[in-house]
């Protein structure tokens, strides 16, 4: 059993952090090689950053508050493995520099914004009660 530390997620936030995760990573990516001039090669997709979009959305299963038992049980398990198919099927395809880093840096814009407004919510409710500061539920 995974400890949950922090406020729950909404189903739609877990949904959005791979996905996010992935554009962010890769707008990295694309930033140095803009900055080390190799905007020729492209950014390649791989297996290794879907894995790790895996594990992320995998380890922060537990914290969704979920809407019905059927999502828990089945989405829980079947949108990481679907991610992890999809970077099989992806591994090695390019994609163009700058495209890379016109999606992947409001992402990364976007993640970093979502970390301050969730660190205050939660906050908010260790304030007010109503989220216990840690410990396994």
């Amino acid at each position: 059993m995974l400890c949950v530390t922090g406020s729950p997620l909404r189903l739609i936030t877990w949904l959005a952090v791979p996905v996010l995760f992935i554009s962010a990573v890769l707008g990295l990516v694309g930033l140095a090689c803009l900055l080390l001039d190799l905007p020729g090669e492209g950014v390649g997709l791989s297996t290794t950053l879907f894995g790790a979009a895996t594990a992320v959305t995998g380890v922060t299963g537990g914290a969704v508050t979920w809407t019905s038992a059927w999502q828990r049980r089945w989405l829980r398990l079947a949108y990481p493995a679907a991610l992890l198919v999809a970077g099989v099927a992806v591994d090695g395809v390019r994609l163009p520099v700058a495209v890379v880093v016109a999606v992947g840096l409001p992402s990364v814009a976007l993640l970093v914004a979502r970390y301050f407004v969730e660190r205050r919510r939660t906050a908010a409710l260790v304030a007010a009660g109503r989220l216990p500061l840690g410990g396994c539920r």
